[in-house]
C-alpha cells in the first residue's frame, strides 16, 4: 500500500477543486472486492447499493456492508463512493431521501449521480455527501463542466468520448476536479445513451439493467434470410477495452485529477492487478517526474489480468471499426487466479491459502502482491488443513497449506499459468 497521504480536496460552492496528487479510484462489486483494492493502492473505491445504481447484477452493498466497507477503507485513508447513477423514473424515486441520508450516516464520502433529481436531492438532505457527476451525463466540453461547477459539484466524471485536448482545455477554463476513466470496458455506443438492452431484452441500460448485447454473437440476415457463407464466423459488436497504462504521464500533465478503473463485475484477481500496475506507475512519476520510465513489469501485470485486446480509447483520436471486436477474441489472460493468501508462518515458511481455482504439486505458480512484490515457484506437496495430503487442491474455498519459497503476506493472491 503506498504510504503517500490521502488525496486533499475542498468543498462547497466557490472553492478550489484539485487534488495534490491524482486519486487512483477503483471498482468494488463486493467486500471482498473493496478490500484488495484498497490493500493494493487504491485511494478511493466506487461501490453499488441495492438501488439507484447502473450494475444491478453486480454483488451489491448492505448498508452494514457499506459501514464495514468504510472502517477498512479508512485504515488506510482511502475514501468510498457509491453510485447512484440511473436516470430515474417517477417509480424509482420512492425512499431516495431515506437512502441518501443512510449513505451519509454510514460515512460515505460521495455518489456519484446523473439525474439531477438525485444530484438536488442529495445536495438538501446529505449536506455531507459530496456529489460527483456521473459519467452518464457523457459531459465533453467544458461549457458543461463549468455549469456543474456552477450548480455546486466539485466533480465531473467525464465521458469516455472525451479526447487528451478536451480534458486540457477543462482543467484549463473551470477550476473543478475531473474523474477520468483509464481502464477497462467501453461501450460501443455512445456512453450512457445506448437502447440495444432496452430493445432485445426489455432490459433497461440506464435503470441498471445492461445485458450487454453489443457483445453477443450474430448472425447477417438480409430480408429475413441469412447471407453467412460456410466457414463464415458469427461476429460481435463490442469495443476494445481501455488501458492507458502507457500514458499515465499524459493524463497527470493535462491534469485528471482521479484515475477511474471499470470493472465491478471482474475478479479480485482483475482489480488487484489492475490496481497494482497504476499504483506503481502514479507514484513513480509523481516521485520523479523527470526520471520516469515506464516499467515493462506494470505492462506484463496489466496483461496477466482478463482483459480483451486493449487501445487507448478516445484520448488521442477517434476509435474506427479496428478498434472492435468482430471475431474470436486476439489472445485470453496467460494466468489464472488460483488462491489468497490468509496467513503465513515465517519460522515455517508455510503458508495458508483459499483456493478459487484448482492447482496442483508440480504446478508453476506465481505469488503476488502491493508495491510489486512477486515471485514465481513450483509448488510442493498440498495438505488440507488437518494436515492430509492431498494430490490437487480441487474444491472451491478450500483451505490449503503449501511451503513457500518467500514471504507472503495476507491478502497476496497466486495465480497459476494457464498458457
Amino acid at each position: 500500500m503506498s504510504s503517500i497521504a490521502p488525496a486533499k480536496a475542498t468543498g462547497g460552492k466557490g472553492k478550489r477543486h484539485r487534488l495534490d496528487k491524482p486519486e487512483l479510484l477503483a471498482p468494488a462489486g463486493s467486500l471482498e472486492k473493496l478490500k484488495i483494492a484498497v490493500h493494493y493502492g487504491a485511494d478511493a473505491v466506487y461501490i453499488g447499493g441495492r438501488k439507484y445504481g447502473l450494475r444491478s447484477n453486480a454483488d451489491n452493498f448492505s448498508f452494514e456492508e457499506m459501514r464495514e466497507g468504510v472502517e477498512f477503507a479508512q485504515k488506510y485513508g482511502a475514501k468510498v463512493f457509491v453510485a447512484t447513477n440511473i436516470y430515474a423514473h417517477q417509480e424509482d424515486l420512492g425512499g431516495i431521501e431515506e437512502y441518501l441520508r443512510r449513505l451519509e450516516e454510514v460515512g460515505i464520502s460521495a455518489i456519484i449521480a446523473a439525474d439531477p433529481i438525485i444530484v438536488e436531492t442529495a445536495m438538501r438532505v446529505a449536506p455531507k455527501l459530496e456529489v460527483h457527476l456521473s459519467t452518464q451525463q457523457s459531459t465533453m466540453n467544458w461549457q458543461a463542466v463549468r455549469y456543474w461547477k456552477e450548480e455546486g459539484l466539485p466533480r465531473v466524471v467525464l465521458a469516455r468520448e472525451a479526447s487528451m485536448e478536451e480534458i486540457r482545455e477543462m482543467k484549463e477554463r473551470v477550476d473543478i476536479e475531473l474523474e477520468v476513466f483509464i481502464h477497462g470496458a467501453m461501450c460501443s455506443s455512445v456512453s450512457g445513451r445506448c437502447v440495444l438492452s432496452n430493445h432485445f431484452t426489455d432490459r433497461d441500460s440506464n435503470r441498471g439493467g445492461c445485458c450487454q448485447s453489443c457483445r453477443w454473437k450474430y448472425d447477417l440476415h438480409e430480408d429475413g434470410v441469412s447471407v453467412m457463407e460456410e466457414g463464415d464466423s458469427l461476429f460481435t459488436m463490442g469495443s476494445k477495452d481501455l488501458c492507458m497504462i502507457k500514458h499515465v504521464p499524459d493524463l497527470i500533465e493535462a491534469g485528471v485529477d482521479s484515475f477511474k478503473i471499470e470493472g465491478r463485475m471482474k475478479s479480485i484477481h482483475y482489480v488487484a492487478s489492475v490496481v497494482n500496475a497504476y499504483r506503481q506507475a502514479i507514484d513513480s512519476y509523481m516521485n520523479d517526474p523527470d526520471a520516469y520510465e515506464l516499467k515493462t513489469s506494470w505492462v506484463d501485470e496489466i496483461g496477466k489480468a482478463a482483459n480483451r485486446p486493449l487501445n487507448t480509447g478516445f484520448f488521442y483520436s477517434t476509435p474506427g471499426a479496428e478498434e472492435h471486436i468482430y471475431e474470436a477474441e486476439e489472445k485470453p489472460a496467460p494466468y489464472d487466479f488460483a488462491a489468497v493468501v490468509l496467513d503465513y508462518d515465517e519460522e515455517s515458511g508455510m503458508a495458508i491459502v483459499q483456493q478459487r481455482s484448482p492447482f496442483r504439486p508440480g504446478m508453476e505458480v506465481e505469488f503476488f502482491g502491493p508495491g510489486g512484490r512477486s515471485f514465481t515457484m513450483t509448488l510442493g506437496p498440498l495438505t488440507d488443513e488437518n494436515g492430509g495430503e492431498l494430490d490437487a487442491a480441487r474444491h472451491p474455498l478450500q483451505t490449503i497449506k503449501l511451503r513457500v519459497e518467500h514471504p507472503v503476506e495476507r491478502l497476496d493472491l497466486m495465480r497459476k499459468r494457464i498458457m
